[in-house]
């Protein structure tokens, strides 16, 4: 076994028990000891510790807003600012993130809505649809978010600009970037090639970034072009 062939296999072992043990707990705010235990989770094995100082809140367009996953006091912040919608592009589970939120929004009376995308994998074109859908029919203010507001919330915000408001792609790609630490090099910037196979495709002969994605959009040959690309054939290989 060589070096990175025992670095990989560590490190994959690692990521087991990491996702063992944050699927261990969790699940449940019914009780006050069950809801410090989900606080734990929260705050530690989702990294809301993090998300306390750091936000990544920004302005997409006039009454759209992004940021990183927010816990409830940052809610009511946002409510305070006329915010009157959330939607959660993590989707619905049992765990605490989204357990917080919806107790949260129930209480100050912000509708939450989902739909559910991803940062390290393509979605399916039924997932790309339905934010498409949203994007276009929820109701305004609203705040989108994922869990660290740089890869899921970037990728919706650049949808919401091209196909909602028509800002050009090149312009609307700006929220894909480092000023969100959005690393575009790494396993996220499966988002970034979704966008890089539309603008080939339409270079070829003009289609709309929706039209594409009801019409062509393949989730799968992208997910295989983007695995071709040299650093991910050296990863798979590893």
């Amino acid at each position: 076994m060589t070096k990175d062939e025992m670095v990989q296999r560590v490190a994959t072992w690692l990521k087991r028990i990491e996702r063992r043990v944050r699927n261990s707990f969790g699940d449940d705010i019914s009780t006050p000891a069950k809801r410090r235990q989900a606080l734990v989770h929260f705050h530690l094995m989702d990294h809301a510790a993090l998300r306390l100082p750091w936000t990544n809140f920004d302005k997409v367009a006039e009454g759209v807003y992004r940021s990183n996953h927010p816990g409830p006091a940052r809610l009511r912040r946002y409510r305070e600012m006329g915010i009157t919608t959330i939607l959660n592009l993590r989707g619905e589970d049992r765990y605490s993130p989204w357990l917080f939120e919806k107790e949260a929004c129930d209480a100050l009376g912000l509708r939450l809505v989902t739909a559910k995308i991803y940062a390290r994998k393509a979605a399916k074109r039924r997932e790309i649809l339905k934010l498409v859908d949203t994007l276009k029919s929820i109701d305004k203010p609203f705040l989108l978010h994922c869990k660290s507001g740089a890869d899921r919330a970037g990728f919706a915000a650049v949808l919401y600009r091209v196909i909602v408001e028509g800002i050009p792609l090149e312009e609307a790609r700006s929220h894909l970037s480092l000023r969100y630490l959005h690393l575009k090099w790494t396993r996220t910037g499966i988002v970034d090639h979704i966008l890089d196979v539309y603008e080939d495709r339409n270079a070829e002969a003009p289609i709309g970034l929706e039209e594409w994605f009801r019409t062509e959009y393949d989730p799968k040959a992208i997910e295989a072009s983007f695995n071709e690309r040299p650093r991910f054939r050296r990863a798979r290989s590893a």
